[in-house]
């Protein structure tokens, strides 16, 4: 649902580069903030790998940075479906790197989740497919930088604490969204009072609740599974863009989502049947 307040925020004429970078910068505080509480109690000691975490949310930033500079050259569904490429990416990239061989399952799941994409992201009315090179490549590196981000997750730091994990990688966040947009966020005459409330309500349900949530879940059902759920990103963004902005959501959009989250739930019954058989 952020996507559509934070469409409502540029109206208001905050840019891109303000928005996220706040964002990531009022999540890293918050959970330090946990983070240190947490350690100070408990006296926890100081993990050694912290740079390898911040790399991988600095992953994260560009992958953002990319995926909003992708919009300025083709139009935000074209967008959204390169950026759910991340699906068979994910999988491809748990084979080549794990060497774990994608079930036949996955790969049929992948591919509806990719049809389904196409529709829900409402695609096919695009007449013509005379895009820049540039969008489309731009979005292709979002879904890259994003599947690095999901193989981070699941293998790095699971002996960090998970605020502490959370925090390290949203502070890498931050730090590359600063980096890339240092020079229109110094100059810039909009960070008031109303960019700063902005910033905290999108960090508290963008930045802070979901990478708890990813960084509990993700060692538990691994980076294939994971990246299929994330895909839910786009059914979601297509329903809340019609619950607050009142965009019109089609037949073909719906069939799309339908389509996805058929999907993913025979994908978990499958893979739940044989997880039974095994345990037998």
């Amino acid at each position: 649902m952020l996507a559509s307040f934070a469409k409502i925020a540029y109206s208001q004429g905050y840019t891109a580069g303000e928005i996220t970078f706040l964002q990531a910068c009022f999540g890293a505080i918050i959970l330090w903030a946990i983070a240190l509480f947490k350690r100070f109690r408990s006296r926890g000691d100081h993990y050694k790998g912290s740079w390898k975490l911040i790399l991988a949310g600095a992953s994260m930033g560009v992958s953002a940075y990319t995926y909003y500079l992708s919009v300025a050259y083709i139009p935000a569904s074209l967008a959204i479906v390169l950026l759910m490429q991340m699906t068979w990416m994910s999988i491809l990239a748990e084979w080549v790197f794990f060497k774990k061989k994608p079930a036949a399952i996955e790969l049929i799941s992948a591919f509806l989740i990719i049809a389904g994409s196409v529709l829900a992201g409402d695609l096919l009315k695009i007449k013509g497919f005379n895009f820049p090179l540039t969008g489309v490549l731009l979005g292709l590196t979002s879904a890259l930088l994003y599947t690095l981000y999901v193989l981070f997750t699941s293998r790095l730091g699971n002996d960090v604490p998970m605020f502490e994990k959370s925090a390290l990688m949203t502070t890498g966040s931050a730090i590359m969204i600063l980096l890339i947009n240092l020079e229109s966020i110094t100059v810039s005459s909009r960070l008031d009072a109303g960019l700063l409330q902005w910033g905290a309500f999108l960090a508290i349900f963008g930045t802070v609740i979901p990478p708890i949530c990813f960084t509990t879940g993700m060692p538990k059902i691994g980076v294939g599974l994971s990246s299929i759920l994330l895909t839910l990103e786009l059914p979601a963004a297509v329903m809340f863009a019609h619950i607050i902005l009142g965009e019109k959501i089609t037949l073909l959009q719906i069939a799309g989502v339908a389509i996805m989250l058929g999907a993913i739930i025979y994908l978990n019954l499958s893979k739940g049947k044989q997880e039974q058989v095994s345990a037998i």
